[in-house]
């Protein structure tokens, strides 16, 4: 990647790149401008590349698709086999350039090639990255490598709770502002680095960034100079083996590589936990959100107080690109929220129903129940896989503030189900049982919500599909 990154700077005078002018004084840290498909072909044509990860939301087939395009000698490589990534394949059946390595890693796509590209949640102990890594070769990510190449104005955003609802609440401000901008890393199921070829100058590129794909942001040491770190709670700790500082460490690139001049803004709730570790060691200046001097009232946008929260960092950030805050209410006032998170899917036969589906976290049904606890009887549908985290205090909010405890399969409602009181729980095997089930034991005026506090590999192949199912379960039943 060093090599890449050099022979991409060599010859130029004018620099741009990731971040953005904040003042004159601020460090200039920019890489060049890249305008079309042919700046890139001579950089990865020819070149041999390991795409480890093809997954079936759509990036790593978008990160195939454009190397491909390039003239990149292609490895794919998967664990998951043929028969599960089908629909991905075939996307790609029309490259001679693309051979596909399935249901195994070999080392030697790793050790004899130019370039690795890592998908997330490849395992932090991996031989194979290992082998890379002894061998010189470079690792990288895609929303790394894009943020490194673009010409564009790079934010990124992170946190264990609230980085889509921070990201898109910040697209909607610039949009409305009159901002060009992209919404790339994890907040859509695209390739960020397809993008590259169509990223300008005037540009400014929002990216939502997960503690996987920060990794690698740390592989080449870089930070976007404009970074928004919302929330830090337990999470992955099963990925993570149980140790929160390695999971800190990740959530840590987002900025600390940043640069005197540049911005890090957070969260209350993460400044404790950023304070008590890098204190001493950021460069950058760091503000925090405050709800309470927005001028206007952040509820009348999204519910609850992690929301006024989240909704003040887009703000923030908003102003330090040249927007006036005067105009946050009027940019705001058609904001209609994030699908799966807290979305209110209006009534369904006199039940509010509320699709929280990407509350995969304890913590995040916690605070989703505290936002509708005093609406109406709380009907909770919820369950799904362990991921090594507490689930005390999720059963004390469940037993003191729901109605009635709808219960999934999987080993993370397994270790639930102990903690809960047994008379406010039904087990079921299915979402559409568990919708039947909600429609017979509810009332009007009930609020059924749907918070899983788990992961979804138990029963689905990823969220996105769970969602899926829930929705149209939903239209079923009712209908």
């Amino acid at each position: 990647m060093a090599e890449l990154v050099d022979a991409l700077r060599s010859g130029r005078s004018s620099l741009k790149g990731v971040g953005v002018r904040l003042s004159p004084t601020a460090p200039e840290i920019y890489l060049p401008i890249i305008d079309s498909m042919d700046s890139f072909e001579k950089h990865f044509n020819g070149k041999k590349i390991t795409l480890m990860g093809l997954g079936l939301l759509g990036r790593g087939v978008g990160d195939a698709k454009f190397l491909a395009e390039l003239g990149a000698d292609l490895t794919v490589t998967d664990l998951k086999r043929k028969e599960d990534l089908e629909g991905s394949i075939e996307k790609l059946k029309d490259f001679d350039n693309v051979r596909f390595v399935l249901g195994e890693h070999r080392i030697e796509d790793f050790s004899k090639a130019d370039m690795i590209i890592k998908g997330a949640g490849v395992p932090l102990d991996s031989v194979y990255i290992d082998e890379a890594h002894k061998k010189g070769v470079p690792v990288c990510m895609s929303s790394a490598l894009f943020a490194e190449l673009t010409p564009a104005t790079v934010i990124g955003v992170t946190g264990t709770k609230g980085k889509t609802t921070v990201s898109c609440l910040l697209e909607h401000i610039l949009k409305k502002a009159g901002k060009k901008v992209f919404l790339g890393g994890n907040a859509k199921p695209i390739s960020t680095l397809a993008h590259l070829p169509k990223s300008t100058e005037d540009e400014i590129a929002v990216l939502e960034l997960d503690s996987w794909q920060l990794q690698g942001f740390g592989e080449v040491g870089i930070s976007p100079s404009i970074a928004v770190f919302t929330s830090f709670m337990p999470d992955h700790l099963n990925y993570y083996k149980g140790n929160m500082d390695s999971y800190f460490r990740d959530k840590s690139y987002i900025f600390s590589n940043q640069k005197k001049g540049e911005i890090l803004f957070v969260g209350k709730q993460a400044y404790g936990q950023i304070n008590d570790r890098y204190s001493k060691s950021i460069r950058s200046k760091v503000i925090v959100a405050q709800p309470e001097k927005l001028l206007f009232d952040p509820g009348t946008v999204l519910l609850g107080n992690h929301n006024a929260h989240n909704i003040a960092l887009a703000c923030s950030t908003a102003v330090a690109l040249g927007v006036s805050a005067e105009r946050f209410e009027e940019y705001l006032s058609d904001f209609i929220g994030i699908s799966g998170r807290m979305e209110s899917l209006g009534s369904y036969e006199g039940r509010v129903v509320y699709n929280d589906n990407n509350a995969t976290t304890p913590d995040a049904t916690i605070s989703s129940i505290d936002t509708l606890k005093n609406n109406g009887e709380l009907i909770l549908i919820i369950g799904g896989s362990d991921k090594n985290l507490s689930v005390d205090k999720l059963a004390k909010k469940i037993n003191d503030d729901v109605s009635h405890v709808i219960l999934l399969p999987g080993s993370g409602s397994d270790k639930l189900r102990s903690f809960l009181r047994k008379d406010k729980v039904t087990e079921v095997s299915d979402l559409k049982e568990a919708i039947g089930l909600s429609k017979k034991i509810s009332k009007t005026n009930d609020i059924i919500l749907f918070s899983p506090a788990f992961a979804s590999f138990s029963s689905f192949r990823n969220e996105y599909e769970r969602e899926k199912v829930f929705l149209e379960e939903l239209k079923k039943v009712f209908i």
